[in-house]
């Protein structure tokens, strides 16, 4: 039972590393990517549609991330270069997406009487590793998407903390100013780390329809988005953190989804369990007693002439 559980509290954790990862990069740049929910559910949408039609689950990753960059592009541009509000451009974007999808949804298939359904992504077992006792089936026996984010993990701190490029991200966070005066170009900087959140939410939204529930509905995200970008300031804009935080949200839903298919906690009812991720978010928001917000975080730039 145990192994069980810590084996689905990592599955339930990858879409969650993708995009709290992707919001720590884009976040340290100083872009407030509040659209993430939207991001999520475009690319649980494009994923599913892309796998659908043709059969192939990596042609539907991709359409995942096309749907995923799309949005992303678009939250970019009238964010970065229009100068308009993050916050109320990222919540018209989620509710814009929501739209799209059930629109697009239903021009393509219809109102079906059965949902429509994918095969999901398979498990795939590591060769030796897999048999380790414990660790083993919980680490290497999840399917492709989990091994790509431990390999995202250490790439994305080292690019953030050890390189020429992650100091360029994390200054423009700073001290804009600082990167332009540098000839740097800041809305460039900031653009292209919005569309690798774009491209990281598509795979993260890809998870829930084609890595693991194998269909799509348009409430499938259920503000997983949104806990994503939580765990971004929990994490403190830090990938390790990230990692932390995603950990304990995964068991959280892990647990969750266990008690809801063993009938519930007896006097508990089954809504306790299923709020208890968002019940979790509110407490350690709440507790958290300081934060490393970078400078310009939300703040648009204007180049002075």
């Amino acid at each position: 039972m145990i192994v069980s559980l810590l084996k689905r509290a990592l599955m339930m954790s990858t879409p969650l590393l993708f995009g709290s990862i992707a919001e720590v990069i884009a976040e340290r740049s100083g872009m407030m990517v509040t659209a993430i929910e939207g991001i999520f559910l475009m690319g649980a949408w494009g994923g599913f549609v892309g796998t659908y039609i043709t059969g192939n689950a990596f042609i539907g990753i991709l359409c995942a991330i096309l749907a995923g960059v799309t949005a992303a592009a678009v939250y970019g541009v009238v964010c970065i270069y229009l100068k308009q509000h993050q916050v109320v451009t990222g919540t018209a974007i989620n509710v814009l997406a929501a739209g799209i999808c059930t629109y697009l949804q239903r021009v393509f298939f219809g109102v079906p009487t059965a949902p429509l359904k994918i095969s999901p992504l398979p498990e795939i077992a590591v060769p030796v590793l897999s048999r380790i006792p414990v660790l083993g089936p919980v680490l290497f026996q999840q399917n492709i998407l989990t091994y790509v984010v431990y390999l995202i993990i250490p790439v994305s701190y080292f690019m953030l903390f050890k390189t020429s490029i992650g100091l360029t991200i994390r200054s423009t966070g700073e001290n804009p100013e600082a990167v332009d005066v540098a000839g740097i170009n800041v809305n460039t900087v900031r653009f292209l780390t919005v569309l690798l959140a774009g491209m990281m939410g598509g795979v993260a939204g890809a998870f829930y329809s084609v890595g693991y529930l194998g269909m799509f509905t348009t409430n499938m995200i259920g503000g997983r988005g949104w806990i994503a970008f939580a765990i971004c300031f929990l994490g403190n804009w830090n990938p390790k953190g990230a990692v932390i935080g995603t950990v304990v949200f995964g068991l959280a839903e892990a647990l969750a989804i266990y008690m809801q298919s063993m009938g519930g906690g007896g006097n508990f009812p089954n809504e306790l369990f299923i709020a208890l991720p968002y019940i979790l978010t509110i407490v350690l928001t709440v507790s958290r007693k300081s934060f490393n917000v970078p400078a310009k975080l939300g703040v648009t730039y204007s180049k002075e002439n």
